[in-house]
């Protein structure tokens, strides 16, 4: 009996791939146009994730405060528009939003090797991955803080160290 080939999430270090896909507005964006030759942060997400639903509050909080401008940050939802907009508004989320489509295999979390969601890559402008997290990592969103120039968790705020996608 034949075994499909599992993904294989890229990691800290690989080529992050191009990609064209639509946003809110039905309008085509690359990888490359978003990140405007500087660094890109994608977050991967599904609506009916849990672990998203907790880990894209955070998310917005460091894209609404980050100090580092010059940083964009993107979500990219396997969902439809319809849904995904929904999600924005139930979590309140403002992040500018690509749309991997289920009907075109979902082209970009394929290329980046996605099994689970929320997953996170920050892309260099030399369109290197520096930085790649599955799930929720506390660990993780906190180096990420570092680089935006923004605390991802209030004092005294509960956050555990780690949740899977």
């Amino acid at each position: 009996m034949a075994s499909r080939k599992q993904n294989s999430m890229l990691t800290e270090g690989a080529a992050a791939p191009e990609f064209k896909l639509r946003d809110l507005s039905g309008q085509e964006r690359t990888r490359s146009e978003i990140s405007g030759g500087h660094p890109v942060l994608l977050a991967f997400f599904k609506v009916a994730c849990p672990t998203c639903q907790y880990t894209f509050p955070f998310l917005e909080r460091l894209y609404q405060n980050r100090a580092n401008r010059d940083i964009a940050m993107f979500a990219i939802s396997q969902d439809d528009a319809e849904s995904t907009r929904e999600f924005h508004q139930e979590f309140g989320i403002t992040l500018p939003t690509l749309l991997d489509s289920e009907d075109e295999n979902y082209p970009a979390s394929n290329a980046y090797g996605l099994s689970h969601v929320p997953s996170l890559f920050l892309v260099e402008p030399d369109g290197k991955i520096s930085l790649s997290l599955m799930g929720f990592d506390k660990k993780g969103m906190e180096k990420l803080g570092q680089r935006l120039g923004a605390e991802p968790f209030a004092p005294g705020e509960y956050v555990p160290e780690w949740k899977s996608g």
